[in-house]
């Protein structure tokens, strides 16, 4: 097989990628529309990760959030997103590069996106945030995930969820 100096791979992985970053742009910039709501999944010890010690102690490996109802400051840069989201009730900012997402779905239109482990960025001690009060007023939507049975009621802040639940077996 001849040797692929153009690395198309990689092309198509960062145009991926691109995707991704401008759906999230959008939806800082101006909500999400209709009923689009964002899972994404990512290695919670890639370099560039910031979670909590909380957080990071509850998922070592990798963790799922969601974006839907009750997230707030979400930015969006060229390598990364971050965002307020709460879990238990305790507000936390968790910053995200998107070379360390795994995968991304809107199951209200049953889109996804799927990097192998060798795409996404290799396992490093991450750097830890301390948790950030939530801003007064701001009506922005989307939870965090939490994998246990019961979804999360309003007042109990993010639920975390396990893609796998929804994986054809």
């Amino acid at each position: 097989m001849a040797t692929d100096h153009i690395r198309y791979d990689v092309l198509a992985r960062d145009a991926l990628r691109g995707v991704l970053r401008r759906v999230l742009a959008d939806a800082a910039e101006h909500g999400l529309p209709g009923e689009h709501h964002f899972f994404i999944t990512f290695l919670s010890t890639a370099e560039g990760v910031k979670l909590s010690p909380r957080l990071l102690a509850q998922y070592p490996e990798e963790m799922t959030v969601i974006l839907q109802h009750q997230f707030w400051d979400l930015v969006v840069t060229e390598d990364r997103f971050e965002v307020g989201l709460s879990f238990g009730g305790i507000p936390e900012r968790l910053v995200v590069p998107f070379n360390s997402i795994k995968s991304f779905f809107d199951p209200s239109v049953q889109f996804g996106l799927q990097f192998e482990p060798s795409e996404a960025a290799p396992e490093a001690p991450a750097t830890n945030l301390p948790a950030v009060p939530a801003t007064a007023g701001l009506p922005v939507p989307a939870p965090a995930t939490e994998t246990t049975g019961d979804p999360a009621k309003a007042s109990e802040g993010a639920e975390v969820v396990r893609l796998d639940r929804f994986r054809k077996k």
